[in-house]
């Protein structure tokens, strides 16, 4: 387990790393489903209102030598309906990266009032998983804790 997080029918979500899954349970504990289809969920947050929650997950990288390269693993965020079923994936296509809407390690999501996105990454310590032959920058280990995706409106 590495995440929780609660809707307002009180229902209970925890993110199960390393069994690549969320778990749902009743406000009693009693089991009633799990979202399968994730990448190392690490980071969840529920958000959307009481009628109709959506949920954003924070999704680790591949972690080993033997898939560090696959495309479509993560990191990246996705957002999804109350029975677990995708709206949008947020990078990952080609691997972990520093430009601005590519990850590290999500470990922590949460909602403002705007719909903007903030992130919080784990980059220092996961830098060598990702990158064994790399340095890491400078911007890394001073500033890359937290990124910020704003909601754009159309």
């Amino acid at each position: 387990m590495h995440n929780i997080a609660t809707d307002a029918d009180g229902f209970v979500y925890v993110a199960d790393r390393e069994n690549h899954r969320v778990q749902v349970f009743d406000g009693n504990g009693k089991y009633e489903t799990q979202w399968n289809n994730l990448h190392r969920p690490c980071a969840l947050c529920c958000c959307g209102g009481a009628k109709s929650p959506t949920f954003v997950i924070g999704e680790l990288g591949p972690g080993l030598a033997v898939n560090r390269k696959v495309p479509n693993l993560g990191p990246r965020l996705s957002i999804v309906d109350a029975k677990g079923n995708r709206i949008a994936r947020l990078g990952g296509e080609e691997g972990p990266g520093v430009a601005s809407g590519k990850f590290l390690a999500p470990h922590g999501i949460a909602l403002d009032s705007r719909g903007d996105i903030y992130v919080g990454e784990v980059g220092v310590t996961d830098w060598k998983t990702s990158f064994p032959d790399e340095e890491m920058p400078a911007v890394v280990r001073a500033t890359r804790c937290l990124q910020k995706l704003e909601r754009v409106r159309e």
